[in-house]
């Protein structure tokens, strides 16, 4: 499987503490179910699942971190929630969430996690859905309500002068 090679997690100290003593690879999280997990750690149920899914989601090649918790802040905490989903409506509703356009990439990202979903092919990256992406925006273009504020103008973004 050619997966992502380094999974990235934001674990407190004592979560990977106990992951490391009992032996247990970040990349296998994925296989124990929620319950399981949240008993393992001694952690919520939330956060149980946001574990596990940024585990899920990052084991589809090219998909990072970021893009795993955009995802989770949208309801989507498994692959097959994706599965029904369209890429292009995908970025709309994150588009929406944030408030900002979004650069065009992550709809690129959108369509590949929904074809990874379907299909389970770990032979595309991001990248092979740009073409299908400026076809689709030049056919379609966005919707009325999408934001008009870019997301680089979020203050995170900005450059804190002093």
């Amino acid at each position: 499987m050619k997966n992502n090679p380094t999974i990235k997690l934001d674990l407190l100290p004592v979560e990977r503490k106990f992951l490391r003593s009992h032996k247990v690879r970040i990349r296998d999280l994925v296989n124990y179910p929620i319950e399981e997990l949240q008993l393992l750690l001694d952690v919520s149920v939330i956060r149980a699942m946001e574990i596990r899914a940024l585990v899920e989601f990052q084991s589809v090649p090219s998909i990072g971190i970021k893009f795993g918790r955009d995802l989770i802040s949208l309801g989507y905490y498994s692959l097959d929630e994706l599965k029904e989903k369209d890429g292009a409506k995908l970025l709309d509703e994150l588009e929406l969430s944030t408030g900002t356009w979004i650069d065009p990439c992550v709809e690129d990202q959108c369509r590949l996690v929904v074809h990874y979903a379907n299909e389970r092919d770990d032979q595309l990256n991001w990248w092979d859905f740009t073409e299908e992406r400026k076809q689709f925006r030049i056919k379609h273009g966005y919707p009325a309500n999408r934001p008009k504020k870019a997301w680089f103008e979020l203050e995170k973004y900005q450059k804190k002068s002093k």
